[in-house]
């Protein structure tokens, strides 16, 4: 990732790459244990696919209702890092717990105490990169923290592959080995990232939650929040690229290319995304984010081949590189700055209850129309998201 001629990667926060390295380590953990967990699930513990399928809809939907009130009680405490502390810190261990686990309920509930650590964490952890970086380089730190995030969803699952043939196969091994990184993105977060001093009068209780406080929040903000809803309907779960490719002949040991690929180019294209909004406007590169997603879905919908499956794969990691780290960014600039933890903590619920309905109709589309038809669907919605951005812009002007 380079820094520019305008020295732009050297002048973000020493606290923003500590927050980056926070959110690498943990990716790289879970990511090791996700990969293998549906597997676990039923060949170690002996758990239904049906009864998986439930545990991750309970476990979403934790994730989603904690983040909105983690951000609101960042906000009312005046605090960020405590919070995020606690949720790294849960997620953390749960890696010995799922180790360990030999009954369905003791996995089922590290499970969701892993989740209920990602929505602790989240918004939190997006309020203070805010909180600790200037206007000039919002964008880049946003984008470098997702880089590093993305650098960590490729590299778990290819520590777990790696793991698996050196340990003959032993799914709890690959987990202990999962507890190191988690219990170093503690370790930076606890002595790398330090919280700016507020205002002691700014200190006064409240409760962001309040209608009054919400309504702070602007037209600007919602725009947002409607923006980033309707690409979470477009961007629906990764599952069915993996779906894709197989269909047209990907074998299951080469499955995991597809995650390394699209994280591989969501990470490059992150970081250089976030310095260009910076410098020209976050406008530009969202749209550059829709157009790429459609163009993405129409290939998909049309493949014939794996060659063709792995382009659309690229160009949905580049959709997502020139998207996340601006949303963002957006949310930063246009939320009031002692509510935003309560405005990532909006986002992420309506994206995230956006992105599970994006799933349930996706898989509902492929089986009844095939394979295809989930994205047509996505194209169509994020054409929908490009026309309203546009008219949004436009009025703006």
């Amino acid at each position: 990732m380079s820094a520019g001629g305008d020295g732009r990667l050297r002048g973000i926060p020493r606290g923003v790459w500590a927050l980056g390295l926070v959110s690498l380590f943990m990716d790289i953990s879970s990511e090791m244990v996700h990969s293998l967990l549906p597997v676990f699930f039923v060949t170690v513990i002996g758990l239904s696919y049906t009864s998986v399928g439930l545990i991750e809809g309970v476990a979403q939907a934790i994730a989603l209702i904690t983040k909105m009130f983690s951000g609101a009680l960042s906000d009312v405490l005046r605090r960020r890092k405590p919070l995020a502390l606690l949720g790294y810190g849960l997620a953390a261990l749960t890696k010995p717990v799922f180790a360990l686990a030999t009954t369905a309920q003791i996995a089922v509930s590290a499970r969701f105490v892993d989740r209920l650590g990602k929505g602790i964490r989240g918004a939190p952890r997006d309020a203070l990169i805010a909180d600790i970086t200037p206007d000039a380089v919002r964008g880049a730190s946003y984008g470098l923290r997702q880089s590093l995030d993305s650098v960590g969803a490729f590299v778990g699952p290819l520590l777990a592959l790696v793991l698996m043939a050196l340990l003959a196969d032993d799914i709890r091994g690959v987990f202990w080995f999962a507890l190191a990184p988690a219990l170093l993105s503690v370790l930076i977060l606890w002595f790398g990232v330090s919280e700016p001093e507020h205002d002691p009068e700014d200190d006064a209780a409240r409760s962001p939650l309040q209608m009054r406080e919400i309504r702070q929040l602007g037209a600007s903000y919602w725009a947002t929040v409607f923006i980033g809803a309707i690409l979470m309907l477009a961007g629906f779960s990764e599952a069915f690229l993996v779906l894709r490719a197989q269909q047209l002949g990907l074998s299951l040991t080469l499955v995991p290319l597809v995650f390394i690929v699209m994280n591989v180019v969501y990470a490059m294209s992150a970081y250089p995304a976030g310095v260009m909004s910076d410098r020209w406007g976050r406008s530009g590169l969202l749209v550059a984010g829709f157009i790429v997603l459609i163009v993405g879905d129409l290939v998909l919908a049309a493949a014939d081949d794996i060659w063709l499956v792995m382009l659309g794969v690229v160009l949905w990691g580049l959709y997502m590189g020139l998207t996340q780290g601006v949303l963002a960014a957006l949310v930063a600039d246009t939320a009031p700055a002692q509510l935003r933890g309560t405005a990532f903590g909006l986002f992420n619920l309506v994206s995230g209850i956006a992105f599970l309905c994006a799933s349930v109709i996706a898989g509902w589309l492929w089986d009844q129309y095939g394979p295809s038809a989930p994205f047509i669907a996505s194209a169509v919605f994020a054409s929908v998201a490009l026309a309203a951005w546009t008219v949004r812009s436009i009025r703006s002007v």
